[in-house]
């Protein structure tokens, strides 16, 4: 059973610092017995204490019975970088029932970024828009995750995708093994978006993908609308109400099993996000597929 009754419940926290930790906090609380690989989840030995470890990993009790200090290890990759990369061109400015895409994204990287920090992992933040790059590199402490939260909270969604220039380049050069986690609503003029795709998954890193999407694109549900506008280019279409509605379902379908299959079979996972859906119960996925593909 989901803490998030609903989206608008987490959106609702204006504070993005403090909606994160919420979120993360209360969903670590109901998945605390599973077989979770982090920092402070899945004990694996003792090992003596040395200048500079993290105090927060000190087990008293062993302190209590042996007068000597020792941190608990984990089975903690510690190696992991985490991209946390965002679509914030204009379409993520579509929202349903008074959920924007590009809040729901902020609020879902924000979490994302909190729990990473949380498990000493370090974390970075990459967004596409307006065919332009910014990009926060992967660091690992409290006062960048700061600077992460701060960009968050400023994001706002404009222009087009960045065009397909030397995508390879921009990922390429760390060291660590990465986890990618691409927030996107897939919509894109010329592949590129699959472009992208394509060079990370050339990089042999993981990767994951969150679609966003409203039911009303979905389902086609624009109330009493007669017109609808690409956000992106400015293109405009005429509705025909109940004559276009079967073949438009028909197609959107189509076009979201073919886009499944695509990057299933390129070994990425991928969840169809809807703009109502509980944050927590996402993480929990992200969570498990992490687990499954450390196995």
């Amino acid at each position: 059973m989901s803490r998030l009754l609903d989206a608008r419940i987490i959106l609702s926290l204006k504070n993005l610092p403090l909606a994160a930790k919420t979120t993360v906090d209360g969903f670590m609380t109901g998945v605390h017995k599973t077989r979770i690989k982090g920092a402070d989840l899945e004990f694996m030995q003792y090992r003596s204490y040395q200048p500079g470890d993290d105090l927060r990993w000190l087990d008293w009790k062993m302190y209590g019975r042996s007068d000597r200090y020792y941190i608990r290890e984990s089975e903690k990759d510690s190696g992991i970088s985490v991209r946390i990369v965002i679509d914030a061109s204009a379409s993520m400015d579509h929202g349903d029932s008074g959920i924007r895409k590009i809040e729901y994204a902020r609020y879902l990287a924000a979490s994302l970024a909190y729990l990473a920090n949380r498990q000493q992992d370090s974390v970075g933040l990459y967004v596409f828009q307006d065919n332009r790059f910014f990009s926060i590199p992967a660091k690992k402490d409290n006062h960048h995750l700061e600077r992460i939260f701060f960009q968050l909270e400023s994001l706002q969604p404009r222009g087009r995708f960045t065009q397909p220039v030397h995508y390879k380049e921009l990922f390429s050069s760390a060291r660590k093994r990465e986890l990618m986690i691409f927030i996107t609503d897939f919509y894109e003029e010329h592949r590129e978006i699959m472009e992208l795709l394509e060079s990370l998954v050339a990089l042999k890193n993981e990767i994951l993908v969150f679609q966003l999407m409203g039911r009303n694109e979905l389902e086609m549900d624009f109330q009493d609308y007669q017109t609808v506008e690409d956000l992106e280019t400015g293109e405009k279409i005429m509705m025909d109400g109940s004559r276009n509605l079967d073949e438009y379902r028909k197609k959107m379908d189509k076009h979201l099993r073919d886009l499944r299959m695509k990057i299933l079979g390129w070994n990425i996972f991928y969840r169809l996000v809807h703009l109502d859906e509980p944050i927590d119960e996402l993480l929990i996925q992200f969570l498990n597929q992490r687990n499954q593909l450390s196995v």
